[in-house]
């Protein structure tokens, strides 16, 4: 069940807390944040390129809008980065109860479902932007709310509760961006650790990061563990498919230190034997 594969460690930039892969189809590029620096970077997949090329507040997460730019959701606020550096605010104090945001992603229409944590262990929980820039709460109930993906099909959608250590999957209607019929996907016991970003790969396999779990673990669609891929770093917080094929996965870690040359906060990216599902581009109209 626990393999050894041939791990890259791509990009070293000592992440305390480094998260949110997200793969560009169209430039080939790999995006990650390091949330509490509030430090941006990509990776250039053709030419093995790397670097910061955002500074500023905290980033729990962010998308691509079709244009290029990017969604940036950080602490109760939602900004744009375009192309050229320029930012603009897109929504301000969505939430009392957030300290910040934690893991989105797109749909298919283009609206984001992005979680945040909670200023207690209540108040986090599972919002939706919809593509006019309208809130929604889907729910509450967690500290940290984390990985989010959607099954192959698009019928369902997997929301991940590391305060409990479970991994939830709901009934997902793409016309109305709706979420129904929760389910208890999986749950670990303390001594599993935290389970942290997740993808999903076309045959329906989860892929879930976790956290002080030194691996990412893969399941069946039925919640079987099937493989467990061991990393020289505790804190794996989040995984993507990447690549032509997307055959590859980028996996994102924690607990760096400048003052400490480990591996933690490394990048790192593994060839596997099946194929990703690509993501979707967000397009939330620009005010």
């Amino acid at each position: 069940m626990t393999t050894s594969r041939d791990l890259e460690a791509l990009a070293n930039y000592h992440c305390r807390c480094g998260e949110n892969p997200l793969w560009d189809d169209r430039r080939k590029v790999l995006y990650w944040t390091d949330i509490p620096a509030g430090r941006l970077f990509r990776y250039d997949a053709a030419s093995g390129a790397h670097e910061q090329f955002y500074d500023g507040g905290q980033v729990g997460g962010f998308t691509l809008q079709d244009d290029g730019a990017l969604l940036l959701f950080g602490e109760n606020q939602v900004r744009l980065l375009r192309p050229d550096g320029s930012e603009a605010v897109m929504a301000d104090d969505v939430d009392d109860g957030m300290t910040r945001f934690n893991d989105v992603i797109a749909d298919p229409a283009g609206r984001v479902y992005a979680g945040t944590m909670g200023k207690t262990r209540e108040s986090g929980g599972l919002f939706r932007m919809d593509t006019d820039g309208r809130f929604t709460c889907l729910f509450r109930g967690t500290g940290v709310s984390n990985g989010v993906a959607f099954t192959p099909g698009r019928e369902q959608f997997y929301w991940t509760d590391s305060t409990n250590r479970r991994i939830y999957r709901f009934r997902y209607d793409q016309q109305t961006g709706e979420l129904s019929d929760r389910r208890l996907w999986l749950e670990l016991s303390p001594e599993q650790k935290t389970p942290d970003g997740m993808t999903v790969d076309r045959d329906g396999g989860v892929w879930s990061a976790r956290w002080d779990g030194f691996g990412v673990f893969r399941y069946t669609p039925e919640g079987e563990l099937v493989e467990k891929i061991e990393l020289p770093v505790a804190k794996v917080s989040s995984v993507i498919f990447g690549g032509d094929d997307l055959d590859e996965l980028y996996i994102t870690t924690a607990g760096g230190d400048e003052a400490a040359e480990t591996p933690d906060g490394t990048l790192y990216r593994l060839k596997v034997g099946v194929r990703g599902l690509g993501e979707f581009r967000s397009r939330v109209a620009v005010p």
